[in-house]
């Protein structure tokens, strides 16, 4: 593992603006640590607050998909894009939230074999589709995904949780971000 967190440079928290320092000590006190990817992107504070912004948008509603479908959306596609830091960190909020410490490994390796239920698996084939092959989506698409329950709503997060972390793949691509070594155990042994 490296110590450096990107190939650009990182701001000294004292010299952030204050609502993006006062973000990243609330995850801190929260998370025990602060996540390289808060890190990473404090570099650019109007885009960080851009991004996590959208990305509470996305991920911190339980309207039509759980949290936990969600951040299996993050692993299964971040897979496909080969982005470590997203499989390692989300794959932790994964079994977090699913109470499931195998569910991550599973969908990172192969989600097509993973302990899911097939409405689940509908929405990954759309999602990995969606992240791989984008031009390819059609009508039967969206289709099959009403036919397992999803609602327009459900479908456009889908996708757009798939869009999301295709661009933050993207980014950690270009920054070399690599996981926090606690993300690596998080969710895998019940707390005492």
């Amino acid at each position: 593992m490296t110590d450096r967190i990107s190939r650009f440079a990182i701001p000294d928290l004292a010299d952030v603006p204050e609502d993006v320092r006062n973000r990243i000590l609330a995850v801190q006190e929260k998370a025990g640590f602060v996540p390289n990817v808060f890190l990473m992107l404090a570099h650019r504070p109007a885009e960080f607050r851009a991004f996590f912004d959208y990305h509470d948008a996305l991920m911190e509603k339980d309207v039509g998909l759980t949290k936990a479908e969600r951040e299996m959306i993050v692993v299964a596609t971040s897979a496909a894009g080969q982005c470590l830091y997203c499989v390692i960190a989300h794959g932790a909020v994964l079994r977090i939230r699913a109470k499931n410490p195998r569910i991550a490994d599973q969908l990172a390796t192969n989600y097509r074999k993973a302990e899911i239920t097939p409405r689940q698996r509908a929405m990954l084939d759309f999602a990995v589709k969606l992240s791989t092959r984008g031009g390819e989506i059609e009508d039967a698409d969206l289709a099959v995904l009403r036919e397992h329950g999803f609602d327009d709503e459900a479908i456009w997060d889908i996708g757009a949780i798939a869009a999301f972390f295709a661009m933050s793949n993207r980014l950690v691509h270009l920054t070399g971000t690599p996981p926090n070594e606690p993300f690596y155990l998080m969710g895998r042994v019940p707390k005492s």
